[in-house]
């Protein structure tokens, strides 16, 4: 089961509704966190997710309201004792920029932590993959694509019984080795199985104008977490985000499932964003969530269900 948890749905600074920015993709048994804006740890805590099975933080810029909830979240690890390495991923000044977190007042963490700074890359993992991209905001910045690895078509029994196949150890060991010797023929993983199963796709964009390289690397995407600030240009000016319409733009042309509208603007109630968003997403024919601080989405069945942990199913 795969879910994405907003423990941070606001922008620029927090309010008694909503905190700022902060991600979580929770994945057999593993938490990966994008951005870590201040007061994460109070979120992770009311959300009830463990800080400890958090291996890697994926940064995608040094504006604070991304990232000063970092050092109290390691602080946090510390004092229960971690010893599990963390990883922590962004752009370029990322390792100079959680040193001076590190070096601050009487405190070092009792665990290593990695620090890997990122242009354009591609991260591969056991059961998926992390590529990071370059985005607009005026500084150093990136957005993150997490791909769950394809995965291999379904055992199809009547192929199974053609080739006097039956479940159990010889099984394993096709599914090991991509093809057998099984009385007198070679028989291929595929010779027995469905179509190979896509792998769920989430893109997040961090803080960022519309941009080209948002859209390429969405593409198709199940989930795009897409900065939508601002409800119109006149209210954005000259700051380097993107409005409702602008993100909508986006997901139609990148031909995502699901567009989750992010970073709201501490001006805007929910119900007003809301109630402009819906005209924006309608306009341009794209499905779409305003997460809520504790809103989960959760990927069964082929499709996003969306629930919140302080409410239940809604």
């Amino acid at each position: 089961m795969l879910e994405v948890v907003f423990l941070g749905t606001g922008g620029i600074m927090p309010t008694r509704e909503r905190n700022v920015p902060a991600v979580a993709i929770r994945y057999k048994g593993e938490i990966l966190l994008f951005d870590v804006g201040e007061g994460t740890i109070r979120q992770m805590n009311t959300a009830k997710l463990s800080p400890m099975k958090v291996d890697r933080i994926f940064i995608t810029h040094f504006h604070g309201d991304h990232y000063l909830g970092l050092a109290a979240l390691i602080q946090t690890m510390n004092l229960w004792n971690r010893e599990k390495p963390l990883h922590i991923y962004g752009p370029k000044y990322t390792f100079e920029f959680v040193q001076h977190f590190l070096n601050s007042g009487f405190f070092r963490p009792g665990f290593d932590i990695h620090v890997h700074e990122l242009g354009e890359t591609r991260l591969k993992f056991k059961d998926y993959e992390v590529w990071s991209f370059k985005v607009e905001h005026g500084i150093p910045a990136l957005g993150y694509v997490f791909k769950e690895k394809d995965r291999r078509g379904k055992f199809l029994p009547e192929k199974l019984r053609e080739y006097g196949l039956k479940p159990g150890p010889i099984l394993g060991k096709l599914e090991r080795e991509g093809k057998i010797e099984w009385n007198g023929r070679t028989i291929r993983l595929e010779d027995v199985t469905g179509p190979r199963r896509r792998g769920v796709k989430i893109a997040y964009t961090g803080d960022t104008e519309p941009c080209e390289r948002v859209r390429l690397f969405s593409e198709r995407a199940d989930l795009l977490i897409h900065d939508a600030t601002y409800l119109s240009g006149e209210d954005r000016g000259e700051s380097y985000h993107s409005t409702v319409e602008e993100a909508c733009e986006v997901a139609k042309k990148a031909r995502v499932k699901l567009l989750a509208l992010l970073h709201r603007a501490f001006r805007y109630s929910y119900e007003e964003y809301l109630s402009g968003a819906s005209r924006a997403c309608r306009e341009f024919g794209v499905d779409f969530v305003v997460p809520r601080d504790f809103d989960v989405l959760t990927y069964r069945s082929g499709a996003w269900h969306k629930s919140n942990l302080l409410e239940g199913e809604r």
